[in-house]
């Protein structure tokens, strides 16, 4: 049975690295997203897709895919949740392929990793905007070409377009310069496109935008945080972590930010209990 609207959890920069090894010499990145990953398997929620949108490992060691794959695979099979893998910049091509996607690079210098995902009719477009050796994104003449090509048919339920570098500006300097370049020749093949709404990571701060009127959402990595209102001339990374789920409904797409950071607990109710609070008060105001 088809559902009534599509949900898809995004994950992003989980930069996961070998047992043992910490990012930054402060962060258990593994951890972080188990934790996350237990938190959304708990809450007995329909979830649809997982969303990885790159730097999955945080150096690109084999090992470091093996390690995710452990933690993700079991935790989609018990949601029965389809997985979708993006590349990031600190992500390595080869080890990509063959411990994330089961593909023999044969030796070769291996093309971006561009794929196509229908969820109940909801089409999910991955571009890997990465350059090997570069930090900065990039789009080629030929991926765009096949872009244009994938919209020229539109689907069902629309279009989700993932890729790791946000093709909008960053008010915090060093995540602007380093975010996808020449943003306008992807705007350019969007225009009137039915994609509904662009998923990126990369920043380590969450926020949002448009290109070509279409909603751009950048999710909270969940690794640690860049401060974005850091001191003048500071560029800050703080502990902190979160992702997002993403509502891909009838008329549109709502984007939610979901803090992951342990913290105490406020309150803890029956939802109904509010429910009902809630048309309590309805009724007083009349």
């Amino acid at each position: 049975m088809t559902p009534a609207h599509v949900t898809v959890i995004h994950l992003t920069d989980t930069h996961i690295r070998a047992a043992g090894d910490l990012v930054h010499d402060t962060i258990d990145t593994l951890d972080n997203l188990t934790r996350a990953l237990d938190r959304i398997v708990g809450s007995r929620q329909r979830v649809d897709a997982i969303v990885l949108s790159g730097d999955l490992s945080d150096n690109g060691a084999p090992e470091a895919y093996r390690r995710l794959r452990t933690v993700v695979e079991p935790a989609a099979a018990e949601l029965g949740a389809h997985i979708i893998y993006a590349m990031g910049n600190h992500d390595d091509r080869t080890a990509f392929h063959t411990e994330l996607l089961g593909l023999d690079s044969g030796g070769r210098d291996l093309a971006p990793h561009d794929a196509v995902h229908d969820i109940h009719g909801l089409r999910v477009i991955v571009l890997d905007s990465t350059t090997p050796g570069r930090h900065a994104g990039w789009l080629t003449n030929e991926q765009l070409t096949w872009l244009d090509e994938e919209l020229s048919r539109p689907s069902e339920r629309g279009t989700l377009l993932v890729l790791h570098h946000p093709p909008i500006p960053s008010p915090v300097a060093t995540v602007d310069y380093l975010r996808l370049q020449g943003p306008d020749r992807l705007e350019a093949v969007l225009a009137g496109s039915d994609v509904r709404m662009i998923l990126c990571g990369h920043s380590h701060l969450t926020s949002s935008g448009a290109v070509a009127g279409i909603p751009v959402w950048v999710g909270p990595a969940l690794s640690y945080r860049v401060d974005p209102i850091a001191a003048a001339g500071s560029h800050r990374g703080v502990a902190g972590h979160g992702f997002s789920r993403i509502d891909v409904l009838d008329t549109t797409v709502v984007a939610t930010a979901i803090e992951a950071t342990p913290a105490e607990t406020v309150y803890d109710i029956p939802e109904q209990d509010m429910l009902a609070r809630l048309h309590a008060l309805a009724l007083q105001e009349g």
